[in-house]
Order: C-alpha cells, then structure tokens, then sequence
C-alpha cells in the first residue's frame, strides 16, 4: 500500500494497480498543513481528508490514526468517524501524546493494560465487521524486541485484527515477529529510519499480509518539486520541464474528467 497525502495521488496508486491505498498521517501533516508529525491534526481533520481520498478511489484505504485522539472513549468515536467517511481500516498506536515519528528516538509508551482498554473500545465502536483495527506497537525502539511481541500478543486478545509492529530493525526480527503474533501483519517500508528496505517478497514470505510505503511517492514528489522551482528561480522559465511534468490530458484522464461533457460524473462517485 503506497502512502498518500491527498485524493490525487491516491487515484495514481490505484490507476498503477494497487488494491489498497495507505494514508500517511505524516502526509497530512506535512502537506497539508506543513507541520511535524507529532499529532497535531485533529479527529475532525484526519477524517475529513481521509474522507475524500476513500471517495476518490475504489480500493480499500487504511488510514493512520495515531493515538486515537485521545483515551478510550476518544478511540471509540475515532473508529465510527472513520467508518462514517468511508475508511476500510486504521491503525491505533500506544505512544503516549504527542507522539513522536516511530522512527526517532525520545518516544515513550502508555502502559499496556492502557492502549488493550483503548483497543477493547475500538473494536466494541465497530459497526463494520470489516473495519480493520490495527494496533501499532512501538514497543521495540523504547523497550525491546520482545516487549514489542508482548504488547503485540495483548493487543491480539484485546480483539485487534492486525498489528502493526513498528521500527523493528533487521530482517530476522520482521521474520521472528511474524512466527511470534500469528495475525494479519503490517509492515513499515519507510526510508532513512531503523528498519531494513525489504523486498515485498521477503515480507510475505515472513508472513505480512501488508506492506506500506508511507512517505514514499510524498519524498519523491516534493524533492521534484524543490529542484524545478530552484530551476525556475535561476532560468525564469519552465521550459526544460515540459517533458517532466503531468500533461493537461493526463490529469483529466487521472480525474475522470472530460471537458466536453455537460456534467462531470466522477464528482458523484461514491
């Protein structure tokens, strides 16, 4: 599941065959806010935008919901938000707030017996059967490899239907992780942080169902955009860009959309 910060990167995803879109709470807050990812959106805001990428596409989206936005109850009503805006999924992790990217040091953890409440709750909140409730432990950067399997197996009896075990560090940990918690695992494919870049492959043959890329096509695109206004800066002109850039055609056909027609269909597309 690549990671997108909006709906139209997400189209992109599932125009390249994807069968499910990740969304990036970094994304949100890096792109549309220009923020740090240290929980700063808010309930209302997260679904929102994750409302709108779930209406553009097809596929399944799995959102980032970071704390819950709270307690207990907070995680609860998260869980009917997101069902409510069209989410197939989310994933809930037991940092304390404000949180921290998994991926730097100085976070610290909620106790236990505290993120298996807020899970009961999240799950008893389910509506949809199929709503996926992930639990994230970042146990392994702040305890240690098996404290993240401990947590990982009370957040399973706390009725989690996948788990999400993040910044673990070499390719034996994702393989003895996934002989240890034997549900639906998520893998974190982010760059420039403590884990391994591992193959898809390598993954499912560990045993993870899932696989994102959270920042990915974010890091690419904002690196493009970055050298082309340094360029436009210097020259006063975009034209050596031309072949680089999405053609008018190319975004209406990514859209949906047909100019010529008296009424655009993909904007009551559900």
């Amino acid at each position: 599941m690549p990671g997108v910060p909006n709906a139209a990167i997400a189209r992109q995803v599932e125009q390249a065959g994807f069968e499910a879109v990740y969304i990036s709470g970094a994304g949100f807050a890096n792109m549309t806010a220009g923020l740090p990812d240290i929980g700063l959106l808010t309930l209302t805001e997260v679904a929102r935008l994750a409302g709108w990428i779930a209406d553009a596409v097809k596929i399944p989206a799995i959102v980032d919901a970071d704390t819950g936005f709270g307690g207990a109850e907070n995680a609860a009503r998260t869980i009917r938000e997101l069902e409510s805006a069209g989410l197939a999924g989310c994933h809930l992790e037991d940092q304390e707030f404000p949180k921290r990217c998994g991926h730097l040091a100085g976070k610290s953890l909620v106790p236990m017996e505290e993120m298996v409440e807020k899970l009961h709750a999240a799950v008893a909140a389910k509506r949809d059967r199929d709503f996926l409730v992930i639990a994230r432990t970042d146990a392994r950067s702040v305890e240690d490899f098996r404290g993240a399997v401990k947590r990982a197996q009370a957040y399973v009896k706390a009725g989690a239907d996948a788990i999400f075990p993040e910044a673990l560090q070499t390719p034996e940990e994702f393989r003895d992780f996934a002989r240890d918690v034997n549900v639906p695992l998520l893998a974190n494919m982010t760059e420039f942080g403590k884990s391994p870049l591992l193959d898809f492959q390598q993954l499912q043959e560990f045993g993870y169902r899932m696989v994102i890329y959270p920042q990915s096509a974010l890091r690419v695109a904002l690196k493009a955009t970055d050298e082309f206004l340094r360029d436009l800066k210097t020259k006063g002109n975009q034209r050596d860009w031309l072949e680089k850039m999405q053609t008018r055609k190319e975004l209406y056909e990514l859209l949906d959309y047909d100019p010529t027609a008296e009424s655009w269909p993909g904007y009551h597309a559900s």
